[in-house]
């Protein structure tokens, strides 16, 4: 919202400078500082707004949920298009261009405190009833084949973690 709000306000200094302003002023007259600083600074803030908001966002990732694959502290850049194209701000849809399959890594907003962003895997796919039950993962009714591999350490606390594939 901050960055939207930066580039109407650098945006509309712009083009007043481009159609009022600059006519205005005598042609040797320096400009303003809000305006040189507004004019200079509107095309970074509208190249940063539209690869944030279309292309791609950065995340930090900021649990141990993801790990040995995410560790706390690394940063991801997600692929804003890759299920769809939304608005900006609004975050509705306007463009379809695909779905979620299992094992995608998503990022969302927190369902009880939209402020929270969450990195997750995909385990289910929209249509599919998932139970988690005596840790064992079972999906429309069939349990999910599990093996363990080799034991995970997490360093910082010098304790193994069991990994399953």
């Amino acid at each position: 919202m901050f960055l939207l709000i930066l580039l109407l306000v650098t945006g509309a200094v712009w083009l007043l400078e481009i159609g009022v302003l600059a006519k205005r002023r005598a042609k040797e007259a320096k400009q303003p500082w809000w305006v040189e600083y507004s004019v200079s600074f509107f095309p970074v803030i509208l190249i940063v707004f539209m690869l944030r908001s279309f292309l791609v966002e950065p995340f930090k990732i900021p649990s141990s949920s993801m790990v040995p694959t995410l560790l706390v502290g690394d940063f991801i850049l997600v692929n804003k298009f890759t299920y769809g194209i939304r608005l900006p701000v609004a975050n509705k849809k306007v463009i379809e261009l695909g779905s979620p399959a299992r094992g995608d890594v998503m990022v969302f907003r927190y369902p009880e405190d939209p402020s929270l962003d969450y990195i997750k895997r995909v385990v289910g796919v929209p249509g599919d009833r998932i139970e988690y039950r005596n840790k064992r993962l079972t999906i429309n009714g069939q349990p999910v084949p599990s093996r363990q591999v080799d034991d995970y350490l997490a360093r910082e606390r010098m304790q193994f973690s069991r990994r399953h594939r």
